[in-house]
């Protein structure tokens, strides 16, 4: 799919959502390090869904002419890494050759050996990493290269490189996933008509979007009141030639006591029901004969899952990103926290359409804030247009970076 994108003001950059764009450096007719590494960036996407509590990373090698002779990207827990994947491609026309990775190669021993071991033995020249793994078990691989006498260079497209590994890092960080809030309303800021009719407010364009937005996380959440109005299957459904299979990320319906209908589409395998001890013990029964899973957490303000704790259950998981649709009352929990949003980073899409009525739904409940001098302002925001529909994309205040508190596995 191709949408049109329009820059942040100031910018000067048309961006891809959820992607920093690689327009640091050359040209069309850049250097062989800006143009290798950039499509190092685009075959980490690859494994963006599929390699957690692995980063998403994506390699590149070329021969000692400056040939390309083998890409990769990170698989699943437990199987090769972007490096060995690219290495195993390119053979011995690795040797004397060059790698572009879009993070530091691991230096330590996990469920895999680590990269450096393979990359030493592949007899490769010269190095290029995009950042460096915030880890400490694992950010000494660049000197673990140079003692080999590899040569190392950090860069290029370090941003970018961020950007692109920013769930890891957050969940490095803070042993959560990075939270995605994703919604859609109408120009009058209306995210349903008064009878609660929703489909669609938004173009096909918008939504496949939303669905490689599924695609690439590991989670998508759910309040139950968007269960009971609206009945999603919370699956992913890309076009055909969308460069991969799809893949349903794990569902997660918070639901403090338990409504969760046995008929409803969610309802069976790859469903995680957020409770708390309120949930009638027949309810769970069934549910869970069903084949659903349920995670009964502590209780929060008004008897709510404490979603504090469901996060952190989803970070011990190895959930790096999670996606959140809905409802109005789950999203104000998540935004306003007396200790600053759970939520990272928002998608807000927003169609040239007018349904009115007091009545009708916003995509934020909750009491709000009293003056506009309160309200939350995301940063580092961008503007993509799908058709006649507009994406906003932007971040609460956090840091791209930090220090590590859990390992690569």
């Amino acid at each position: 799919m191709q949408e049109d994108t329009t820059s942040s003001p100031g910018t000067g950059r048309e961006d891809k959502p959820g992607e920093q764009a690689a327009a640091s450096g050359p040209g069309p007719e850049e250097a062989p390090a800006f143009r290798f590494m950039r499509r190092a960036l685009e075959v980490s996407l690859l494994a963006r869904g599929r390699s957690s509590p692995n980063p998403a990373v994506g390699a590149v090698v070329t021969d000692a002419a400056g040939n390309p002779v083998g890409e990769g990207c990170t698989q699943p827990p437990g199987q090769a890494h972007a490096e060995v994947m690219a290495l195993r491609l390119a053979g011995e026309k690795a040797r004397g050759g060059t790698l572009y990775v879009t993070l530091e190669p691991c230096s330590a021993y996990g469920r895999t050996p680590p990269c450096t071991k393979a990359i030493i033995e592949a007899g490769i020249g010269r190095v290029y990493y995009a950042v460096q793994d915030p880890n400490p078990r694992m950010h000494r691989g660049a000197q673990v290269l140079r003692e080999a006498g590899i040569e190392v260079i950090e860069g290029p497209l370090t941003q970018e490189a961020a950007v692109s590994h920013e769930a890891f890092f957050h969940w490095l960080r803070t042993g959560k996933p990075f939270v995605v809030a994703k919604y859609a309303m109408t120009l009058d800021g209306k995210i349903a008509t008064r009878s609660g009719h929703s489909r669609w407010i938004t173009g096909p364009r918008s939504r496949e979007a939303v669905h490689r937005l599924r695609d690439e996380s590991d989670a998508i959440m759910v309040g139950i009141n968007t269960v009971l109005l609206d009945d999603p299957a919370l699956t992913t459904r890309l076009e055909t030639g969308a460069g991969r299979p799809g893949c349903d990320p794990l569902r997660v319906i918070v639901d403090s006591k338990g409504r969760l209908p046995l008929t409803a589409r969610v309802t069976g395998p790859g469903t995680l029901l957020a409770t708390t001890r309120n949930m009638a013990g027949a309810s769970r029964q069934e549910l869970e004969a069903k084949g659903v899973e349920v995670l009964v957490l502590p209780a929060g303000g008004q008897g709510r899952v404490d979603l504090d704790a469901l996060l952190e259950a989803l970070g011990q998981r190895g959930i790096l990103q999670l996606m959140v649709e809905g409802g109005g009352s789950l999203l104000a929990s998540l935004v306003f926290n007396p200790t600053g949003p759970r939520i990272n980073k928002v998608w807000a899409f927003i169609a040239p359409k007018l349904v009115g009525g007091s009545a009708a739904p916003g995509p934020v409940g909750g009491p709000g804030v009293e003056r506009m001098d309160s309200a939350l302002t995301l940063e580092r925001v961008k503007y993509h247009s799908f058709d006649s529909d507009l994406l906003i994309e932007g971040y609460f205040h956090q840091p791209v970076n930090g220090q590590a508190a859990l390992s690569e596995s």
